[in-house]
């Protein structure tokens, strides 16, 4: 009688651990999967909210046009017109005039550096920097020691893009700073900061790597407009990115 005893308080007590154990694993499976929704709909919440606003923009659009490694392009030819020396589209001749007397409100001495080049110009400029890498004299490699071809065109590609893959060939990017070097204006930020008044962003920005495949360029200024310009600083988008929020 005491075994029989014994024996259904073991099962009882194995029972009521099983049972338990069931409920915690349910409970937990219960908290995992509301936790998942949870940050599910927050995701949700914020992707729908970045396009709410979305301007009524095309990938098609002439000003949103993609040139780049990824995305290379045959020559352009747009019709230009002449900025302090410097050629443009035509189309936003006015835009770079505001934007540059409005940086020179920062510093009287912002200038443009370049603007158009055609697809023969750029390879041509392209061969040449990686041949000054090559023979120690380059952007990268200024050591006075000679490296490979291949080393050289690594190095050319952090500041320069071979043919059919430079924004220049638009017509719609300007290199525009206070200084002839890359990178070392102390006025860049500032300059960063009004371009979208007047339809430009800062294409190459600092983090941004991985999206545009070039690291950061203080000067290299995109037309992208007015609305597009206000839309992509304000959610901090590549051209890249916010291509791919947009329809065909």
């Amino acid at each position: 009688m005491k075994r029989r005893i014994t024996f259904s308080l073991i099962v009882l007590v194995l029972l009521i651990v099983c049972a338990l154990g069931f409920i915690f694993i349910t409970n937990d499976k219960s908290n995992s999967t509301n936790e998942s929704s949870k940050k599910t709909s927050i995701s949700s919440s914020k992707e729908a909210a970045k396009k709410k606003d979305l301007p009524d923009a095309k990938q098609s659009d002439w000003d949103l046009v993609l040139v780049s490694r990824k995305s290379p392009k045959d020559e352009m030819n747009p019709t230009l017109a002449t900025v302090n020396g410097i050629q443009v589209d035509q189309r936003i001749a006015s835009a770079v005039q505001q934007f540059l007397a409005a940086a020179q409100q920062i510093s009287p001495a912002e200038h443009l550096i370049s603007g158009y080049r055609s697809v023969s110009y750029q390879e041509g400029l392209y061969q040449s920097y990686v041949q000054a890498e090559m023979n120690g004299q380059g952007t990268v490699n200024s050591s006075g020691n000679p490296i490979s071809e291949e080393e050289a065109i690594k190095n050319v590609q952090t500041y320069s893009q071979p043919r059919r893959s430079s924004e220049h060939q638009t017509g719609l990017a300007i290199d525009m700073s206070n200084i002839d070097s890359l990178n070392e204006s102390q006025y860049a930020k500032q300059v960063a900061a009004i371009a979208p008044k007047y339809g430009f962003v800062l294409r190459f920005p600092e983090g941004k790597k991985a999206e545009t495949g070039i690291g950061y360029e203080d000067w290299h200024f995109r037309y992208v407009g007015l609305e597009n310009a206000k839309y992509m600083t304000e959610h901090n988008l590549t051209l890249e990115e916010y291509l791919k929020l947009l329809p065909a």
